[in-house]
Order: C-alpha cells, then sequence, then structure tokens
C-alpha cells in the first residue's frame, strides 16, 4: 500500500483552520486545503495539500495498487518538539489503515525546513520519494512589481530596507546643505554614520520589541492615572539634584582640607551631600506606589514599612558619612556657600545607629500588628 503523506511542520493547517489532525482520506484532505486556501491563500503548505491530492489521484488512475492520502502536523515554534508531534501522528495514521499489505510513504513538503522531519517518518514506514511543491511564479515586470510591492507592505521588511537606503541617499544632500552654512562635509559623514551605527544596533540587538513595550506601559501608566508616574518623576529629579549636592559637598570639602582626599573621605563627601536629597526620592516613591496599591485595592500594611525603612537608613548613612569627614573637617558644622556639612563625633554616630535601628524594628513590628488585626484583603492560599 502506497501512502502520501503531506507535512505541515509548523500546524499551520490547525492554527488558521482549527481542523484537527492527522487528517486522513482524500476528500477530508481536500476539505482540509479548501479551509486552508480560505484562511490564507498564500501559505505555502496549501499546495501541499492540493499536491498530496494530485499524486493520489496519479496513482489510484494507474491501478494495481492500494494508495491513501493524509496530512500531518507538528507545532509552531520548536523544531524538536515539532518533530515528535508528527512522529505520533504519523503512527495514528498507519494505526488508522485497513490494510494487510506492507506500508510505503511518498512525502510531500514545502522546503528543507519540513523535510527535517524525514528522518523520523522513516523509523516508522519506508519512503519511496520526497516530493517537494515549488510554485511557479512568472519571471516578468507584474512579478517584479508584485513582490516590491509585498517588501514595502510589511513593516519588518520595510524598517530593514529603506531605513538605511533613505539615509544614505540623504548624504549628498545634507553634505550640500551644510556646505551652504559652511558646516564641514566630515562633520555630516560623522553624523550620519553615527545614525547608521545606531540604527544597525538597534536592529541587531532587537531593541525595537523593548522600546515597544516601554511604550505600551507608560501609556497604560498614563492612562489608568497611576500616581507612580508623577512620584517616579519628582524622585527622578530629586536624586539628580542629590546628585549635584553631593558633588558641591565634595568639592566644599576639598577647599576645606586643601589637599588629597583619601577614597573613604571622597565617597563620605558624596553620601553625606546627596543622602537626604535621595531619601526624599524614596520617599516619595514608596508613597506613590503605596498609594496605587490602595487604589487598586491591593494595599497591605507592611507596604507601610518602605518609607520609615528609607529614613532608617538615610539617618544611618547620614551620621556614617559624618563620622568619617570628621577625621579631616573637624567636629561641628561648617557653612560653604549652600553647602553645610555636620562633622559627627562617636557618641552622635552611636545614637544615630541606635534610632535607625529602632525606627526599622519598631514599623516592621507595628505594621505587622496591624496586618495581623486589621487585615487589608484575603491572602491568596498555596496551591
Amino acid at each position: 500500500m502506497l501512502l502520501v503523506l503531506c507535512v505541515d511542520l509548523d500546524d499551520d493547517l490547525g492554527r488558521k483552520t482549527g481542523m484537527r489532525t492527522p487528517v486522513l482520506g482524500r476528500d477530508t484532505v481536500e476539505d482540509a486545503a479548501v479551509a486552508l486556501a480560505t484562511a490564507d491563500p498564500e501559505d505555502s503548505d496549501v499546495n501541499v495539500l492540493f499536491q498530496g491530492i494530485h499524486v493520489y489521484d496519479e496513482v489510484a488512475a494507474e491501478g494495481g495498487e492500494e494508495v491513501e492520502v493524509a496530512a500531518v502536523t507538528g507545532v509552531n515554534g520548536s523544531d524538536v518538539k515539532a518533530n515528535r508531534v508528527v512522529g505520533e501522528e504519523v503512527d495514528t495514521v498507519l494505526a488508522s489503515l485497513q490494510t494487510g499489505e506492507n506500508v510505503r510513504a511518498i512525502v510531500i513538503t514545502d522546503g528543507a525546513q519540513d523535510e527535517s522531519v524525514l528522518p523520523v517518518i522513516r523509523s516508522r514506514v519506508p519512503i519511496d520519494g520526497v516530493r517537494r511543491v515549488v510554485v511557479r511564479q512568472a519571471q516578468d515586470l507584474e512579478s517584479i512589481y508584485y513582490t516590491m510591492k509585498q517588501v514595502l507592505a510589511d513593516p519588518e521588511t520595510r524598517g530593514t530596507i529603506l531605513v538605511p537606503l533613505g539615509i544614505l541617499l540623504l548624504i549628498y544632500p545634507f553634505v550640500v546643505v551644510a556646505s551652504l552654512f559652511q558646516v564641514p562635509g566630515t562633520t555630516v559623514l560623522g553624523l550620519i554614520s553615527a545614525l547608521l551605527g545606531l540604527y544597525t544596533l538597534f536592529r541587531g540587538l532587537g531593541l525595537e520589541s523593548v522600546v515597544d513595550d516601554t511604550a505600551e506601559h507608560l501609556r497604560n501608566v498614563l492612562y489608568a492615572g497611576r500616581v507612580t508616574l508623577i512620584t517616579y518623576i519628582v524622585a527622578a529629579a530629586l536624586l539628580a539634584v542629590g546628585g549635584l549636592q553631593g558633588l558641591e559637598t565634595l568639592r566644599a570639602v576639598q577647599e576645606s582640607v586643601g589637599g588629597t582626599l583619601s577614597p573613604t573621605v571622597v565617597l563620605a563627601s558624596l553620601v553625606h551631600g546627596a543622602v537626604q536629597w535621595f531619601a526624599v526620592a524614596g520617599i516619595t516613591s514608596s508613597l506613590g506606589q503605596v498609594t496605587d496599591e490602595y487604589l487598586a485595592d491591593r494595599f497591605k500594611w507592611r507596604y507601610l514599612n518602605a518609607p520609615f525603612y528609607v529614613v532608617a537608613i538615610a539617618l544611618v548613612l547620614y551620621a556614617v558619612s559624618g563620622f568619617f569627614l570628621s577625621d579631616v573637617v573637624g567636629l561641628g558644622s561648617i557653612q560653604t556657600g549652600e553647602v553645610t556639612i555636620r562633622a559627627i563625633g562617636l557618641t552622635d554616630l552611636a545614637v544615630a545607629l541606635t534610632v535607625g535601628t529602632l525606627l526599622g524594628v519598631f514599623s516592621t513590628v507595628v505594621f505587622a500588628i496591624a496586618e495581623s488585626r486589621f487585615p487589608t484583603a484575603i491572602e491568596p492560599e498555596a496551591a
């Protein structure tokens, strides 16, 4: 018995028509081919199915041998999993054949990718031949026009080909315009080369999906009325101001000492000047997050620990950095312009460390008790 086996490795038939596979029998395969052609006329697997019917009719017309046609599919994505699924469907087809003869197969595919499953099929049934379906296209002007139209209609291909081509074509006009303003042509070429390089890296690293996802997330946050959108912007501004304040503090310490500073003193100066602003930024962002959780009915009392933890950490860092600065500027406060440096002694450091620790522990205990006595939501049960 000869089995004409149509292979659709990526399961276009099942995904696009919803038909269950494997498909066995001439009429059933013909219905599947018509359904796939209706769903996607440009899918090459349509030709595979019709080619299988054509081979079936040829062999049946010659007579002398029993023949059957079937279509098997894999899955979209993983070739290994797709090959395994095809093997299982071939087993199902062979078990469904009502014959006492030895079964041989002719495999119909539409390309080299589908032919990767041949060893799997050959392990189950002898293969007499492989037919690769290639659709003939007229190599004339109409065919070229259609191909170009298809390329330009595809956003992925359009962005990959036309953008670099457009930049290259603009080189000469840019150089001409630049010469009118007495700008060197090398500057224009450098800028265009930079644009092409950035575009190539952007496409090569696949960052377009990251940018699209980020833009979609920001759009959703904006339309959803999330408070964090505002608090994060404010926090970013506070962080920038804190960084500048840290640099100003470092410069004030250098002017006060008048010599080279050790790495420890440099770090302590930056932290001492910036930590207050960083703490305000942390409190702002955490309060925004807590507000959003409350508005979304996901509020938990323990979320309120975040501002207290930020204050405790900031207090400890401020005291520790002030203690290290006391070795170079002495105890007490130093005012240099708008920068105030408060050098801290050992006693004040111990007090600050104690207060920071107690503040963190106190907030943890208080909100844990509040969570147990005044639950805000039902905790999901563990599976």
